[in-house]
């Protein structure tokens, strides 16, 4: 997914803040759903929550660069799911983060939901 850098995105010296990279996958994430005709969540009490982020900050983006968020599975499990999300500047790789997450149903944790899954089973796999 391609993402263009806007002010708001940056600091006072127009460098990406830390945070917004986290952002960036988040948003990937819930497009890949929406480009599959999918919403990120079944109904109000369930859906994928964060259960550990670990972040390489590699290098920097600036105000105006377009940057692009590629997404691999690691892992399927029942009711979990583990993604590496990279970002790349040009073919240079600035970002990466590998991603578990648990899905829950009334605050539980419960069974990926089919459609779910096989959307995740078809990520390519990571490599790295």
């Amino acid at each position: 997914m391609k993402i263009r850098v806007y002010y708001e995105d940056t600091d006072a010296g127009g460098i990406v803040y830390h945070t917004n990279y986290i952002k960036y996958c988040e948003r990937a994430r819930s497009e890949y759903f929406f480009q599959n005709g999918l919403k990120p969540f079944e109904d109000e009490s369930s859906g994928f929550v964060v259960r550990r982020i670990e972040c390489d900050f590699i290098g920097r983006a600036r105000l105006g660069d377009m940057l692009e968020v590629r997404t691999y599975k690691k892992a399927l499990k029942r009711a979990s799911l583990s993604l590496v999300q990279e970002i790349y500047l040009g073919n240079e790789r600035i970002f990466c983060a590998h991603i578990s997450l648990a899905y829950v149903s009334g605050r539980k944790p419960a069974k990926i939901p089919q459609d779910f899954a096989t959307l995740f089973d078809s990520l390519p796999g990571y490599a790295g």
